[in-house]
């Protein structure tokens, strides 16, 4: 058997340090959090719960079930719709963003028309994304297109611009053109901020999403927590923040082992 590399086992070395000392930092925020609220009574359990407050409202939702689903069937509901939403507008904006980042043809076209529409938040489209497709998940991915579409098309243009001159000059010198420019130059050039701009558009499709689910949502982490302030249920608004807060984590989390894949020049 192939001994293990030292760099390989420093790896899981510091993953474990690091994780042990996430838990030692969340045992002490339980601990405080437990004597503030039900140990000294310094807040009121109407206002923010104590943790086993928390820890059976999180069975309920998990065995029980919650604004029309358990846990694991709002999960999924939202994270599909973070998914599909966040890909299609990434992968438009990126594109968009790297024509009008090469091309100033491309950019005189688009650019008026982008600058019009960048000002307006994403929430302003749920009325509109209501009237044109209704309550549906249809509704909801747009209003993640239009979240997540702005950050990736500012980033790839502005990765674009950021490769210097002569890289462009040597491309002309070897006659890379079309699709092999792209390939070659303007993607590899422009990596880094293209990875820049979809962490933002990540985050912001979370964001909208669970703003578009307050609203006339079946399921969802959003649902959960509009059932809960309706009910004025402190615990169960908890767990569906943590909730969202876990589930953007590990996306995040992913998009950066993608990153890592896409970019190993970079390091670690």
């Amino acid at each position: 058997m192939a001994a293990q590399s030292p760099q390989a086992g420093g790896g899981w070395r510091g993953l474990g340090a690091g994780l042990g000392r996430a838990l030692l930092a969340l045992l002490g925020v339980g601990l405080v959090w437990q004597g503030a609220t039900a140990g000294l009574g310094l807040v009121s359990p109407a206002r923010f719960p104590a943790p086993l407050e928390v820890l059976a409202a999180l069975r309920q939702i998990v065995f029980v079930g919650y604004a029309n689903a358990t846990l694991q069937e709002h999960v999924l509901r939202s994270v599909a719709l973070v998914t599909m939403g966040f890909a299609v507008s990434s992968a438009f904006g990126v594109f968009l963003g790297l024509a009008m980042g090469a091309s100033r043809v491309v950019e005189a076209l688009v650019n008026p028309v982008f600058l019009l529409l960048r000002p307006i938040p994403p929430l302003a489209w749920i009325p509109l994304a209501i009237v044109w497709l209704g309550l549906g998940n249809s509704a909801k991915i747009m209003v993640i297109f239009f979240a997540a579409f702005v950050p990736s098309v500012i980033n790839s243009q502005a990765g674009v611009r950021q490769i210097e001159p002569p890289v462009f000059e040597a491309a002309a010198m070897l006659g890379l053109r079309g699709a092999r420019l792209w390939r070659e130059v303007l993607i590899p050039g422009a990596l880094p901020s293209i990875f820049t701009g979809l962490r933002l558009s990540l985050q912001a499709s979370w964001t909208t999403l669970v703003a578009a689910e307050l609203v006339g949502a079946i399921a969802g982490l959003g649902q959960i927590l509009n059932q809960a302030a309706q009910d004025i249920y402190p615990a169960m608004i908890v767990v569906g923040m943590a909730s969202v807060a876990v589930c953007g984590w590990v996306m995040t989390a992913g998009l950066g082992w993608i990153e890592r894949r896409a970019m190993p020049w970079r390091g670690r």
